[in-house]
């Protein structure tokens, strides 16, 4: 399918290692070729995972133009398929647009700076990299003056800007409007809410299947070396506007319900594999403490001549574009004693002197403590056996609170799919999880307890892994994978932990009665 809009002479022409050649609406050319778009070939896409997966170099720059030409796939799809939906070319450009611009408000490192260096910067706001993405995309049309360039290509200002937005981030907070159309209320005012399945193109709220996710999985699978396993070309092939409770939904077949499933299992594959990686994670806090401890010293020159920091550069759109993964070698690189703290960090990033990982485990409950919190509960716990001489505070450990779903907390995204079947191509209904199979997942969200160790030298990696597994034991979590190696002497104290068989009267084994056994008269006495 060919998104072209117009007069294809002016268009240009990308060779993307993804999905071969694409052709680009010269609009979209204008659009990238503006420092705030080029700004986004200095992000890494996967932030910290890169220092592991050396594949992984590529950028937000790519995948932006990427979702570009995959939302220009899906709606000219939608448009030659059924012209009954009146989608016009301004619709077909803007959903373009949308896509290529939904990434502008990435920081360093992409989701470490919006869920790592902010929230510890700034506690006080709730800010996202969407919100910056509207601020960063008004910035990039008044800078370059592209609203002339914009009605010269057929767009309807400032409905057609509201719009683009509108598909990034949701209703604008000045957005709410009565639909003339429905007695019910609409919120966005881009378009009107029988062009309602425009805005699940890009960046999709009701179930999470859209174009942004589809160039991620192919392109940080090529990049990863990871087996992508969805055909997002076939989604396209099936896709159909359906109206179900009076709003048009993107519908596909019913025989791809399985095809859905695995997309979402490859996306929670990706996490497990390499987003959440343990090595990725502790570099991505490394970096971030690097970034908290230069804040204050690190000057950006902004808007008016006015200096902005790391943490305050998202409040100037001229001072953000600054801000790219370079600050990681402008604090390496220093020579101001202000910065000789962070710069350490950094340093032992690049010898690879990281903090060590302890291990993983899990509660039966989502946890309401803060990281903080449970890291002073790992510095108050004593090691039972041994290292007893070894004192570690709470700053010695590191607590990473990992939340692993397929996209919509607990929820199963399939629910709120609609289908169809070729005996009507107009009748949109639902398929429950116990309608495809019994092999699906009963649960669709966990939390993955990570817990690190800042210290490295024998002694203390001894004691903080005893700690950590006597702390798992007595906060009742699962027992550690290597928990019968690092703590041998902690791990037979809990019953459920000495074996993972059941023997055949349904009882799990015990040591606890043989009185010769270490493990066990510690497991009697704790009984007591």
């Amino acid at each position: 399918m060919e998104n072209r809009i117009g007069d294809v002479s002016t268009y240009k022409v990308f060779n993307d290692p993804i999905h071969g050649h694409i052709e680009l609406h010269p609009l979209l050319i204008k659009i990238i070729d503006t420092p705030q778009f080029q700004r986004l070939r200095n992000i890494k896409q996967l932030g910290g995972t890169y220092f592991v997966f050396p594949g992984a170099s590529h950028n937000r720059f790519e995948h932006s133009i990427g979702v570009c030409h995959l939302a220009g796939q899906l709606v000219c799809s939608l448009k030659e398929s059924q012209p009954e939906l009146d989608i016009s070319d301004s619709d077909c450009l803007c959903v373009q647009i949308a896509g290529l611009c939904h990434d502008l408000g990435h920081g360093p490192f992409s989701h470490m700076f919006d869920r790592r260096f902010i929230p510890k910067a700034k506690p006080e706001l709730n800010w996202q990299h969407e919100k910056a993405s509207l601020d960063m995309f008004d910035h990039l049309v008044e800078a370059n003056n592209l609203e002339p360039v914009m009605k010269q290509h057929g767009l309807t200002l400032p409905k057609d800007l509201d719009f683009i937005k509108e598909q990034i981030a949701g209703p604008l907070s000045n957005g709410a409007s009565q639909n003339s159309q429905s007695s019910s209320h609409w919120s966005y005012k881009g378009r009107e809410k029988n062009k309602s399945f425009l805005y699940d193109i890009v960046a999709n709220k009701k179930n999470g299947i859209d174009v942004d996710k589809w160039d991620y999985f192919a392109r940080d699978c090529h990049h990863l070396g990871i087996q992508n396993i969805f055909d997002h070309q076939r989604f396209i092939k099936f896709a159909r506007v359906i109206e179900v409770d009076g709003e048009k939904y993107i519908c596909t077949r019913d025989k791809e319900v399985n095809n859905l499933y695995d997309m979402f299992h490859m996306r929670n594959c990706l996490h497990r594999r390499a987003y959440q990686h343990p090595v990725g994670n502790i570099i991505e806090i490394m970096i971030t403490e690097a970034f908290l401890k230069a804040d204050k010293h690190i000057k950006i020159e902004g808007s008016g001549g006015r200096t902005f920091t790391l943490s305050t550069a998202i409040d100037d759109m001229e001072a953000y574009t600054k801000l790219t993964d370079q600050m990681f070698e402008q604090i390496l690189n220093s020579s101001s004693p202000e910065l000789a703290e962070p710069r350490k960090i950094l340093h032992d990033i690049t010898c690879r002197r990281l903090y060590k990982y302890l291990g993983q485990t899990q509660s039966e409950k989502t946890l309401e403590e803060s990281e903080e919190e449970l890291q002073a509960e790992l510095a108050q716990t004593v090691p039972e056996i041994g290292a007893n001489d070894v004192h570690l505070q709470q700053d010695d450990f590191v607590v990473n609170l990992i939340n692993m779903d397929y996209g919509m907390k607990d929820q199963d995204p399939i629910e709120n799919v609609r289908f169809y079947c070729k005996d009507d191509l107009n009748k949109a209904f639902g398929i429950r999880k116990d309608q495809v199979s019994k092999l699906l997942p009963e649960n669709f969200t966990e939390q993955m307890i990570r817990v690190y160790c800042k210290k490295t030298d024998d002694n203390s990696l001894k004691a903080a892994k005893n700690i950590f597994v006597q702390w798992c034991w007595k906060k009742g979590f699962s027992k550690p994978k290597d928990g019968d190696v690092i703590a041998p002497d902690v791990t037979p104290l809990k019953l459920e932990w000495s074996s993972s068989k059941k023997s055949k009267d349904g009882e799990r084994p015990s040591s606890a009665g043989d009185p010769s056994n270490l493990s066990a008269r510690k497991k009697l006495k704790y009984d007591s």
